[in-house]
């Protein structure tokens, strides 16, 4: 049975090369393209092994980016001179991807800072909120654990299935039994509020089927978009845990 999925999660190329350029704390002024160029490349592999719908886009920036890298590769040619004696500056095939991206940049900001205008704007109604900054806990705040976004979630997917295929489980024949992402759901809230603790993003995947770790990370996604579980990582490329979000019940 083919699993076609699509999801809306995705932002575009240029948001996840942003993410990556993020996570792996990358000069945009100086991008080492043989090394973004393999991250990203592994995220659109993770895709297709999901056999989630890749919007064309994308398959668009893999092969700029491809290309680019194929550019820095090729041996550099002896310099034309001017008529005055001068050299030419050699263009870097980088320039028009990093333009991209700094635009990219700024208009993603804009928009967040305009969304986080429009958040505290719908807190106002007689009285505008009270400012308790003041009484946080400063070391509290300095070991929040980080954001996690849905590139966070397709990456730690990736790790999980290299490691499913390192086990090489034994070969064998097993009665396949289809569950549906809003089932899968059900039993992850239900498990999450059993063990009453959080859970390792690895341990909701215990068989190695397509389908099953399809639907399974769908029904984790979906979710994240209900606010009905809450996604924690302590620091960059650590793992995820996962746990009920009691103030949805």
């Amino acid at each position: 049975m083919q699993y076609n999925v699509k999801i809306d999660a995705f932002e575009g190329p240029l948001d996840l090369l942003l993410h990556l350029i993020n996570r792996y704390e990358i000069d945009i002024y100086d991008i080492p393209v043989a090394q973004i160029t393999e991250q990203y490349m592994e995220y659109i592999h993770t895709m297709q092994e999901l056999q989630l719908d890749i919007a064309s886009e994308y398959l668009v920036m893999a092969a700029t980016l491809l290309a680019i890298k194929s550019k820095m590769l090729l041996p550099k040619h002896e310099e034309e001179i001017l008529d005055e004696g001068m050299e030419l500056p050699e263009s870097d095939p980088r320039e028009e991807l990093m333009q991209r991206l700094l635009e990219y940049k700024k208009y993603k900001e804009a928009a967040q800072e305009l969304k986080k205008k429009e958040e505290e704007r719908a807190l106002l109604f007689t009285k505008p909120p009270s400012d308790l900054s003041i009484y946080a806990d400063e070391k509290e705040l300095m070991q929040r654990p980080l954001q996690v976004n849905v590139y966070d979630m397709l990456g730690a997917l990736s790790k999980l299935l290299r490691r499913k295929k390192l086990q090489k489980p034994l070969r064998t024949k097993i009665a396949r039994q289809d569950i549906s992402i809003e089932k899968r759901m059900e039993e992850i809230l239900q498990e999450l509020k059993r063990t009453k603790t959080r859970k390792n993003f690895y341990d909701l995947f215990p068989y190695y089927d397509r389908g099953y770790i399809v639907v399974t990370f769908l029904a984790i996604l979906e979710l994240m978009k209900k606010n009905a579980i809450i996604i924690e990582q302590e620091r960059n490329f650590a793992d995820i845990f996962i746990s009920s979000n009691e103030r949805m019940e």
